[in-house]
């Protein structure tokens, strides 16, 4: 998550340089070709006009629903924050005076679920933009923790080695780690260490974190819609190739009687440039937080949120020895 007030205008420009090169040799071809005496190659504006509402439209349907995709995240990760508090104090009023060691226990395997379903949300998936020359640039301007350590390290500083083991032996660990808090749940309240209203309670936060991850892994593990995205590709893309014949005849015409005359043909260059890059950075924007779990400068800082939770949590067992807050890196948090 990009923690500052903006990103700059050169930042901007830096990560979209490479489509400015590629619009601006596209707006130069046409513009030489006409300046050469190929004036069959200038078309009307009017249908470009249209194909540009209809790309206008299509470009905003997809930034909305991106948008609405990130947000979702968003909010999965707030009930997250408050599901954990809430099992926190729940479960040490209820079973500290009877196993305090089995409440940091269950604590700890909190913190392990917490980073296990990081990990999992991190995974590359083949349709995210991570893996492309302007967003992979643009990462190394900040870490992303989970590609920096391996999930096994991690979960050490959580789980014994027996417990440990078993995880790992498992395919969606975070999963494996509720059925595990949800069992010691019940083997306490089999020696009638917790009483029917408290199980039911602590067992009602089992369920959210479930219910949490779920919402979660839908998010990851479910795509924009190829078909929108494919659309919007080709749609944006005839828009682009056809901008720079649109303008000619007009700019042409504009130095008409004046000294100019002649010379403003080039402005088409700078003009379907700007026309161009405006449409294409749109949707670039759009596409930067269609996956908000994927590690970008525009997703939900999940980690920074899992760090948050597990202080807080280490914080009602009054330990003193609290993990540091994870801090912005070059105003991006992950």
């Amino acid at each position: 998550m990009h923690s500052g007030k903006r990103f700059g205008a050169l930042e901007f420009a830096v990560w979209t340089r490479r489509s400015i090169y590629v619009l601006t040799i596209l707006s130069a071809i046409p513009t030489v070709l006409y300046f050469l005496g190929w004036k069959f190659v200038s078309v009307p504006w009017q249908p470009i006009a249209i194909l540009g509402t209809a790309v206008a439209f299509i470009v905003g349907f997809k930034n909305n629903a991106s948008y609405s995709r990130l947000w979702e995240a968003r909010q999965i990760y707030g009930a997250i924050i408050n599901d954990s508090r809430s099992f926190g104090y729940i479960l040490r009023d209820a079973l500290s005076g009877k196993d305090p060691k089995k409440v940091k226990e269950m604590f700890h395997r909190h913190y392990a679920w917490l980073t296990a379903l990081r990990f999992q949300l991190r995974e590359p998936r083949t349709w995210e933009n991570m893996g492309t020359a302007q967003y992979d640039e643009y990462s190394k301007k900040y870490e992303i923790p989970e590609r920096l350590t391996k999930l096994d390290d991690e979960l050490k500083n959580y789980l014994s080695e027996t417990e440990l083991q078993y995880i790992l032996s498992k395919k969606n660990r975070a999963t494996q780690l509720i059925a595990s808090q949800s069992k010691e749940l019940s083997e306490a309240y089999a020696r009638g260490d917790i009483n029917d209203f408290q199980w039911t309670q602590i067992n009602q936060q089992l369920v959210k974190f479930t219910d949490d991850q779920g919402k979660a892994e839908r998010i990851k593990n479910f795509p924009y819609p190829r078909n929108f995205s494919s659309i919007t590709t080709y749609l944006l893309l005839l828009f682009i190739l056809f901008v720079p014949f649109g303008l000619l005849k007009e700019l042409d015409k504009l130095g008409e009687g004046t000294v100019l005359e002649g010379w403003t043909l080039w402005f088409n260059i700078p003009f379907s440039l700007m026309v161009t890059w405006c449409f294409h950075t749109l949707d670039s924007v759009g596409e930067a937080s269609v996956n908000p779990f994927e590690g970008s400068p525009n997703d939900v800082p999940i980690t920074q949120i899992s760090r948050t939770i597990e202080i807080d949590m280490r914080d009602m067992l009054d330990e003193a020895d609290l993990p540091p807050a994870i801090t912005p890196k070059n105003n991006i948090v992950l």
